[in-house]
């Protein structure tokens, strides 16, 4: 169903997109026969890349087929953007309010009537003012008007779109955000205040991304010099056997009590699921907690820390198991919980937790997605309390499908807890 759902709304947006970008710019004949058959292309290029990577196969369209998907997407939006003042031109050109003349080319179809000249005339020069006449073809005014405004209309939404994208593409693939955050927490042992956690998310390590993307994020956490290093989920977009020599950057990472590791969503999608990935963490010296806990002691000081898989896990039996992972522990310790989706804390409030750290939202990734990512989830990104629990969402270090981030740059979070 989500697919079928997918695959007709990458139609739809390719139909606006003839209507407006082809059919409005152009008169019938071979250039409007071009550049609908390249639109074709261009939309099964959308649905093979997005068959071939969760197949892992195809990898070489990765590129052109997810830039596409992203100039697609903000063609659509500053086309429906447009089209009120589209609108209101159009209505002033047909009240001839603007002196369209002067702007527009001439109409192509001119049409010469003959006329007859006196012999007599013939020697007289000023007779030639008279000579011919020039008629506009019937509609022929009215056709170069729509093209001017199709044309000018299509030329500024992609002139927007290429901007934002160019824009978008050297957020995503920069250097991410080191934002510092400080989460004071109500019942935290004053031994632990002072506890500092370098939080990523949503590196997805996939095609689109070389083994430099895993080591820049190793060298800043690195820096940061943190007492824990929590990957919230989203780590990879394939198998070992096709990206493992581009985690491998990650067993150099530092920090006093250890690197753990939760899944999230996209760890089940790949081929061979998440048990392989755990195997290769676990080599690399990054733990996963599944749906269990640690014991971080800190200037005498503990801190229970936590883990739970992602919700996707429960339709390969390997979901979310809070009790496992909460249920009987010291209340009088503050806990931490590492939960790949913000919409665990529901769940996550129910056993106490004080702290819970996510993921997944990617910040919304391409604005406007920002103002869509309510509908699913209770935090976009950054701090906020839920059902009495605090919660931190990183916007993720990556980025998944397009190579491009706007409104929403590439994020590793420090975190410290206050007591």
């Amino acid at each position: 169903m989500v697919v079928l759902v997918f695959v007709g709304l990458v139609f739809v947006a390719h139909l606006y997109l003839w209507h407006r970008m082809v059919r409005s710019t152009t008169r019938r004949g071979r250039v409007r026969t071009g550049l609908t058959w390249g639109l074709v292309g261009l939309l099964a290029l959308v649905v093979v890349t997005f068959a071939g990577m969760r197949l892992e196969m195809f990898q070489w369209l990765a590129w052109p087929g997810y830039l596409w998907i992203a100039i697609m997407f903000y063609l659509v939006i500053a086309l429906v953007l447009l089209e009120i003042p589209r609108l209101v031109a159009w209505s002033a050109l047909v009240r001839g309010r603007v002196a369209v003349s002067s702007l527009s080319p001439p109409s192509p179809v001119e049409v010469v009537r003959p006329v007859t000249v006196p012999a007599s005339d013939i020697s007289d020069i000023s007779g030639f003012g008279q000579v011919s006449g020039v008629e506009s073809s019937p509609g022929g005014d009215a056709m170069s008007r729509r093209l001017f405004l199709g044309r000018t209309t299509a030329a500024v939404a992609g002139v927007g779109a290429l901007g934002t994208v160019g824009y978008g593409i050297s957020a995503a693939l920069g250097d991410p955000v080191i934002e510092p955050v400080k989460v004071t927490l109500a019942g935290l042992d004053s031994r632990l205040s002072g506890l500092r956690f370098a939080v990523v998310s949503d590196i997805h390590l996939g095609p689109l991304t070389g083994k430099a993307h895993t080591e820049r994020i190793v060298r800043m956490i690195n820096g940061l010099r943190a007492d824990v290093v929590a990957i919230v989920g989203d780590l990879v977009d394939g198998s070992v056997a096709e990206l493992g020599p581009l985690a491998r950057p990650l067993q150099s990472l530092e920090s006093r009590y250890g690197a753990y590791f939760v899944t999230g969503n996209h760890e089940y999608y790949t081929r061979n699921g998440p048990g392989e990935w755990i195997e290769e963490l676990d080599r690399l010296g990054v733990r996963s907690l599944r749906n269990e806990r640690v014991e971080i002691r800190h200037q005498g000081g503990v801190l229970d820390l936590a883990g739970v898989n992602d919700l996707n896990g429960a339709t390969a039996n390997d979901g979310p198991d809070f009790d496992r992972a909460l249920g009987g522990r010291d209340t009088s310790r503050s806990t931490v919980l590492l939960a790949h989706q913000p919409v665990q804390v529901s769940q996550a409030a129910r056993y106490g937790v004080d702290l819970q750290l996510s993921g997944h939202t990617h910040g919304g990734q391409l604005a406007p997605f920002n103002l869509v990512v309510p509908l699913q989830q209770p935090v976009v990104s950054g701090l906020a309390t839920v059902d009495g629990v605090q919660v931190y969402v990183t916007r993720g270090a990556g980025f998944w499908g397009p190579p491009v981030r706007v409104g929403a740059p590439p994020e590793i979070t420090l975190l410290e807890l206050r007591a």
